[in-house]
């Protein structure tokens, strides 16, 4: 299957060095708006644990057909972009951290500019509507220069970040597909139109997952809260999920398919412990892998790594970390060509026993992009292992690709644009 991500040529600019150095050749663009707990997150409901972590329409392929009998592949726009960074530059694209209610996003916000951050994602539950959330993005773009891509996990249920006036308050995936997929993709277009005109250009649902029907709610990341659209149905979450895939894609907001390659199998919540997260069963040829070919089928322009281990796919790392997952089983055996990022891993204690700045490298290593800390505090520690393991010119590669991928993703938003 090949991927279905589409090129919108587009440069706002990042921070106030990201657009020196992009200057020659780009031009200012309209920054997205404004805009999780983690993909594994729990619901943001009292008692219940939660932490941070979850485009366009049409799909042409961003190569040139070929002008004689040996084919060359046009560079990309983010190809193109990322080249005109420094390698510290390219490093911040591929950082999203967190913001709580209670942060500070003054400080944040100072943050993102200094160490030129190419996303950041709300957490722990902000119920006072859509304006506040429309201000905080807003002082947040001013910082990035317009290139921010901003985040919410808005699946429904009892896992919505953003509520209050102007956020609808959406049913669970469950509910969801008690209707149409006809009309889960006009309501998914509603929702997602409340996240843009707050400033959220990038959503991270739908969950493509399935849970076994014999296990149930005794699945705690996913069937616990009704996450996924039908228990025991890979069918079923495939149509629904691409349905979400196509409505956030027409509201103009990315949607990020999660938790790949699912959830479903495991009995822990990966957030809040490591017991009973490992699947022995799923492996290359699953079915329950579905819902995410459907995902991309339908467009997904991001794809969200699960921190849980697959041995049957890799014996030796959990998936985030796993170039078996993220190149083999993702990029190869599904043909998936865009962004792909991590659930948390910033409190997960999945993750916990590992080094913050491994979390960062090993992950690029296996083929990622985006690494996603609801700690913000983290980045430093990140950005310097990255730039530290960069003296390995495999690695550079890895991290230029990457940084090439999330450009191509904020010129699909239009956050930055070539010219």
């Amino acid at each position: 299957m090949t991927s279905t991500r589409r090129p919108r040529p587009v440069l706002g600019t990042g921070a106030a060095a990201l657009v020196l150095a992009l200057a020659a050749g780009c031009t200012s663009g309209t920054g997205g708006g404004s805009g999780t707990t983690s993909a594994s997150s729990a619901p943001t409901s009292p008692g219940s644990p939660t932490t941070g972590t979850s485009t366009g329409t049409g799909t042409p392929s961003r190569t040139s057909p070929p002008s004689s009998s040996t084919t060359t592949a046009a560079p990309s726009c983010g190809t193109r972009l990322a080249a005109k960074l420094t390698p510290a530059q390219r490093a911040g694209q591929l950082l999203m951290v967190g913001l709580q209610p209670t942060g500070s996003s003054r400080a944040l916000a100072a943050q993102v500019r200094r160490q030129g951050l190419g996303g950041v994602i709300y957490l722990g539950g902000w119920t006072s509507g859509s304006a506040t959330v429309r201000a905080v993005s807003a002082r947040l773009q001013a910082a990035a220069g317009g290139d921010l891509l901003v985040a919410a996990d808005q699946e429904g249920g009892q896992v919505q970040q953003l509520r209050g006036p102007g956020f609808t308050r959406m049913p669970s995936a469950r509910t969801q597909a008690t209707t149409s997929p006809a009309t889960e993709q006009r309501n998914v277009t509603t929702w997602s139109g409340e996240l843009l005109r707050a400033g959220v250009n990038l959503n991270l649902a739908p969950v493509a997952d399935t849970v076994p029907t014999s296990l149930g709610a005794a699945n705690q990341p996913i069937g616990r809260y009704r996450r996924d659209f039908a228990p025991g149905s890979p069918t079923t979450n495939a149509t629904y999920a691409a349905a979400f895939v196509r409505g956030s894609l027409a509201a103009g907001v990315a949607p990020t398919a999660k938790h790949f390659p699912g959830l479903g199998r495991i009995t822990g919540n990966t957030d809040v412990t490591t017991v009973g997260t490992t699947d022995s069963t799923t492996d290359g040829d699953d079915p329950y892998l579905a819902p995410f070919r459907a995902s991309i089928a339908a467009g997904a322009p991001l794809v969200m790594i699960s921190s849980a281990h697959y041995p049957r796919i890799d014996p030796d790392n959990r998936a985030m970390f796993s170039r078996a997952v993220v190149t083999g089983l993702l990029r190869g055996e599904l043909g998936y060509d865009g962004v792909v990022i991590t659930d948390d891993v910033g409190a997960a204690k999945a993750v916990a026993a590992i080094p913050v700045g491994q979390r960062a490298t090993r992950f690029i290593a296996a083929g990622g992009d985006i690494v996603l800390t609801a700690e913000a505090g983290q980045a430093s520690t990140m950005l310097a292992a990255i730039a530290a393991k960069r003296k390995a010119p495999a690695f550079a590669a890895q991290v230029d690709a990457a940084a090439a991928r999330v450009l191509d993703l904020k010129a699909d938003l239009k956050l930055v644009s070539c010219n």
